[in-house]
């Protein structure tokens, strides 16, 4: 699919891989529409962007939020082309030192973010017959590993989600896609692991996020459902569906690594 003239509406775009898709879809000639919590950072993005794009602060958490972000793209460009469910965060942390709080709260972004925002876009696609859904969901969604219940939660939500709403929106002219990446080299482990010993266990293994945003354009000029990164991740979940507790058995050490 060309991209240019697409209104692609990406949560999550003041850092990390929503920045960084950014100029990619300028270079195809897309209309970012950049959506975040922090509007300074949103801003300051901006500023180094060529190209038409708009910056709208945003909170995925916020329904009314949501569905005024939503109003005022389709009031100017009448339409929402693309979707990119970006926003979300992860805490490596064990069950015992993480709270109920954050649980929720963890849930509430990752993957009731993504409820939010779909259900907010849905009604104007379906209208058009037509539009692509992209969520970021992450291998965490099926290869869980020690220390990160919560994070792996919802990107098994995430993944259920969208499973389901492909089927559910098939004949619909609507394409639903997930990217499941493995870890990326991100601001996102300032946060996941502030004592950065979980980055230094797996520095090899990170992929560049460059690498990353440019498979994200790739699924969406291909309208392709999947992509799981690295490709080699798919031969190891094959691996892993076919003797799951044996794979645990073998591999915890290894991963228990947070």
């Amino acid at each position: 699919m060309n991209l240019e003239n697409k209104v692609i509406l990406i949560t999550g775009a003041s850092s990390g891989l929503g920045a960084g898709v950014a100029p990619l879809l300028l270079e195809q000639g897309a209309i970012p529409i950049l959506t975040a919590r922090s509007e300074d950072k949103l801003v300051q993005l901006s500023r180094g962007l060529n190209g038409p794009h708009e910056v709208m602060r945003m909170d995925v958490q916020n329904a009314e939020e949501i569905e005024q972000v939503v109003r005022q793209i389709m009031d100017k460009y009448g339409r929402i082309d693309i979707l990119l469910n970006n926003a979300g965060y992860g805490q490596f942390k064990s069950i015992q030192e993480m709270e109920l709080e954050e649980y929720s709260e963890m849930m509430d972004v990752n993957y009731m973010g993504i409820v939010r925002c779909t259900k907010a876009v849905l009604p104007h696609m379906l209208a058009a017959g037509s539009g692509q859904i992209v969520n970021v969901a992450s291998l965490a969604g099926k290869f869980a590993t020690a220390k990160s219940t919560a994070y792996t939660a919802t990107k098994h939500a995430v993944l259920g989600f969208t499973n389901s709403l492909r089927q559910e929106l098939r004949g619909t002219g609507i394409t639903v896609s997930s990217i499941n990446p493995g870890p990326i080299s991100t601001a996102f482990f300032d946060r996941a692991d502030p004592s950065g010993e979980y980055v230094r266990n797996v520095s090899g293994f990170m992929l560049p996020p460059g690498r990353v945003c440019r498979e994200i354009v790739r699924v969406m000029r291909k309208k392709k459902e999947e992509s799981d990164l690295p490709g080699i991740a798919a031969f190891g979940l094959r691996l892993y569906a076919l003797g799951p507790r044996l794979v645990d058995r073998l591999t915890y050490r290894f991963f228990d690594r947070k």
